[in-house]
C-alpha cells in the first residue's frame, strides 16, 4: 500500500472534513505509533503504522457494506438537493465513496445495500445476471390465478404506444388475516378490495413492479422490497434502521451466480 498524507487518509475515514482534521493535528490531537504528529502532510502506511485519534484507534477500511431498510421520502441516491438520501442514513460510515446498488423509489420501503464495492454492484446490477429481486406489496383489487398467469408469461409494460417487455415474475398471493391492522396508516381510500402479494421480478425498469399491477388495472398503495439476490431483509431492523452485512453475507454475494 502506497503511503498516503495524514490529513487526507483521516478525512477518507470520515474523521471530520480536510480542515477539521488539520485542526485536530495541530492541537496535537493526533498520534502515529504512540507519537504526537502535528504535520498534516506527513506520508503514513495506513496499514503498518498506528493512528489514533484522542486516543482513539482509526483503522483503515477498504470497502464497507450495509444493509438498509429504506423509508419512504428518502431517495436512493448520494447526493441530492431536495430530500434526505440512503447515504445520508448511514450515519457511522466509515468513507465517503459509499452509494446505494440499485434503486428503490421515493415511496418503496425495504432493503437496499449501501457499498463502495463497484465490482459487487455491477455483479448484482447487470441485466445478463438476471439477479432476483423479491418484493412484499399491497394492491387495490382482487389478485387472481389469472393475473398470477398474465406475470409468469411476461408482459408488456410500455406506454403511448411504447413496447417495453419484462421478463416473467412470479406472483403469489398472500392471505389477508386482520385487514384494519394491515391498513393501518394508509391515508387513502383504497375501497373494500385490496390484495397483498409477493412478487419476484429479476430486472430493475423503471417504476417496473407498480407499472406490472397497473397493466392489471391493480395498482399498488405500498411496496417494500424483501430481497435481493441471497440477501433477505433481517427482520429485526425497522424502518430507517441499518447494519453492516456479516462476513457470511458479504462472502455469500460475492460467489452468488
Amino acid at each position: 500500500m502506497s503511503l498516503v498524507r495524514l490529513d487526507k487518509f483521516l478525512a477518507d475515514m470520515q474523521i471530520g472534513t480536510r480542515s477539521e482534521v488539520k485542526k485536530k493535528i495541530h492541537s496535537g490531537s493526533v498520534k502515529v505509533d504512540g507519537y504526537v504528529v502535528k504535520k498534516p502532510e506527513m506520508k503514513v502506511d495506513i496499514i503498518k503504522n498506528r493512528i489514533t485519534v484522542e486516543e482513539i484507534p482509526i483503522t483503515y477500511c477498504e470497502k464497507e457494506y450495509y444493509m438498509l431498510n429504506k423509508p419512504q421520502g428518502v431517495v436512493s441516491a448520494t447526493i441530492d438537493s431536495n430530500y434526505q438520501t440512503v447515504v445520508d442514513l448511514i450515519k457511522d460510515r466509515r468513507r465517503k465513496d459509499l452509494f446505494p446498488v440499485g434503486r428503490l423509489d421515493i415511496d418503496t420501503e425495504g432493503l437496499i445495500l449501501i457499498t463502495n464495492d463497484g465490482k459487487l454492484c455491477h455483479n448484482l446490477l447487470s441485466p445478463d445476471k438476471h439477479v432476483a429481486k423479491r418484493y412484499y406489496a399491497i394492491v387495490k383489487g382482487v389478485v387472481n390465478e389469472e393475473d398470477v398467469k398474465v406475470f409468469a408469461n411476461g408482459m408488456d409494460i410500455g406506454i403511448n404506444g411504447q413496447n417495453e417487455p419484462v421478463k416473467p415474475a412470479q406472483l403469489t398471493i398472500l392471505p389477508v388475516i386482520d385487514k384494519e391492522e394491515l391498513l393501518n396508516g394508509f391515508q387513502e381510500n383504497i375501497g373494500e378490495e385490496f390484495s397483498q402479494v409477493e412478487l419476484t421480478i429479476y430486472e430493475g425498469k423503471f417504476h417496473q413492479v407498480k407499472r406490472m399491477f397497473d397493466k392489471v388495472r391493480k395498482p399498488v398503495i405500498y411496496l417494500k422490497r424483501i430481497s435481493m439476490g441471497p440477501l433477505a431483509l433481517d427482520e429485526k431492523l425497522a424502518v430507517g434502521e441499518y447494519r453492516m452485512l456479516t462476513e457470511e453475507e458479504i462472502h455469500i454475494l460475492k460467489e452468488y451466480k
